[in-house]
């Protein structure tokens, strides 16, 4: 299944109310696994980043749709890489030409 990093920052509404942070991080993990995506981690982190998520989606497309929905609800601004595991990886270094 494909994998998703998801680096996220607080809004000015996520931040007013970060007390709520862990909370809305259930709301988010019972959300996602509804929308076919499973939430695998999630860290609060120092840096440029506020909080920083792994999910598994079956596609793209059920990824994008979650994020969206995830960012409707107006707390983090979200910015989603495509990962690969070491076997992806091996697998498209192999398709390189010679």
């Amino acid at each position: 299944m494909p994998s998703y990093i998801a680096l996220c920052n607080f809004t000015d509404q996520g931040i007013r109310n970060v007390r709520e942070s862990v909370n809305r991080a259930e709301v988010v993990e019972a959300a996602a696994r509804k929308a076919g995506v499973a939430m695998t981690s999630i860290q609060w982190t120092l840096g440029s980043y506020d909080i920083v998520c792994h999910f598994d989606a079956p596609d793209d497309a059920t990824m994008t749709a979650f994020g969206l929905a995830v960012g409707m609800q107006g707390n983090v601004r979200t910015q989603t890489l495509r990962a690969f595991s070491r076997d992806e990886m091996k697998a498209i270094i192999a398709r390189l030409p010679a």
